[in-house]
């Protein structure tokens, strides 16, 4: 049986997290696939700290990022870039991940050219179209596009049944970010990066044995009044818990850097940090005591590290975490947040029982992908 071509095409951090253990298992078995792997660089600096901590190298890079580029314009760029490259290659697959606009574009420039179209992380939906914005209907509008759907979870699967989508077309895989931070942890324990040995030594020399809260925030739906009251929610949650040590690796979006560094610039125990390429932060996540986010990958991630997960938002695609009690939705509100996170910084939970109720996955959701992709019949 011929080897089946696979186009891999993502343009954020995220996605090449949670496509880069696919790819290096699909070259793994170069008898089954010929990979090729396009970047859109919707985001560079990040994404590229991703590919790097992976080995992969791009075979096509179209670097479409521009500064504060509005969902129009990278849109039509998308669309524009993507058209020969789908005509050039004509592989039997393109896979894509998640919920950006990478992702939609990419999937109907490959419907265009009458490509299958593989979509990972299919299927997670919080039924109302502007939260996340506008993220969710870019995976709804994937959905319409795939010819295979590879759900992470049961749920994601149900979703998908319920929109009409066959049976026979669905695939339960777990979340392959499980898949990479196996990898990376396996890499921080063997060989750590001079990255990895740099944060560890940072936080010996400025947190110590102390806890510590670690937070990302970077969602569009949050600009303006949101990001507002998540960094007063943390000001006023750092004078309450002095002892506590806040990390926050700042997004380098504009609209979250000027929120972030008017308000907590300056806090003796906030910490305001440059992003961090993957095997770091998942350090980061180890050592943490609690994380509170507005994150996807994080909300399945941090489970995984046995770690509590707050979520800054009103939604969530990912509610078998809630369900399983491993993650908590909070919203966006400064009350909700510092009474959110003074309760759980008041209690011990236990990182063991967070570990075993995990719902995301158990590290070889890769491995079903190729098997589905192979399986596959018209």
């Amino acid at each position: 049986m011929a080897s089946k071509k696979l186009l891999f095409v993502f343009g954020t951090r995220p996605e090449a997290i949670k496509l880069a253990p696919v790819i290096l298992h699909a070259r793994a078995r170069g008898e089954d696939f010929d990979v090729r792997v396009c970047v859109t660089a919707q985001h560079r600096q990040m994404l590229d700290q991703v590919l790097e901590v992976f080995g992969i190298v791009p075979d096509i890079d179209l670097n479409l990022m521009r500064p504060n580029q509005d969902l129009y314009t990278l849109t039509a760029n998308l669309m524009t870039a993507l058209a020969p490259v789908m005509q050039s290659e004509r592989p039997d697959w393109v896979l894509v991940q998640g919920d950006t606009t990478t992702v939609w574009t990419a999937a109907l420039a490959a419907f265009y050219e009458n490509i299958r179209v593989g979509h990972v992380e299919a299927g997670l939906r919080t039924f109302d179209k502007r939260q996340p914005f506008p993220e969710e209907i870019n995976r709804r509008l994937c959905t319409q596009l795939a010819d295979l759907h590879f759900a992470p979870t049961s749920l994601a699967r149900d979703n998908l049944l319920a929109e009409g989508v066959s049976d026979r077309q669905v695939v339960v895989t777990g979340n392959t970010v499980i898949d990479a931070l196996l990898w990376v942890l396996d890499r921080i324990q063997t060989a750590p990066t001079p990255e990895v040995q740099a944060i560890r030594q940072w936080a010996e020399d400025t947190i110590d044995q102390r806890r510590m809260v670690l937070i990302t925030g970077h969602r569009r739906e949050s600009f303006g009044e949101g990001f507002e009251n998540i960094c007063g929610a943390i000001a006023e949650l750092a004078g309450r818990f002095t002892d506590v040590h806040w990390v926050y690796p700042v997004h380098l979006n504009p609209n979250v850097q000027e929120p972030v560094r008017r308000i907590l610039a300056g806090r003796g125990n906030v910490h305001l940090i440059d992003p961090l390429s993957y095997a770091p932060f998942a350090w980061l996540m180890q050592r943490s005591s609690l994380i509170l986010t507005d994150s996807g990958g994080i909300q399945e991630e941090a489970p995984s590290l046995g770690k509590r997960v707050l979520v800054m938002r009103n939604t969530t695609e990912r509610p078998e975490g809630i369900a399983a009690g491993c993650t908590q939705l909070v919203g966006n509100s400064k009350d909700g947040i510092v009474q959110a996170v003074t309760g759980c910084l008041s209690r011990q939970d236990q990182e063991a029982d967070i570990q075993r109720r995990n719902p995301y996955g158990d590290g070889q959701a890769s491995r079903r992908i190729a098997e589905g992709i192979l399986r596959y019949q018209d």
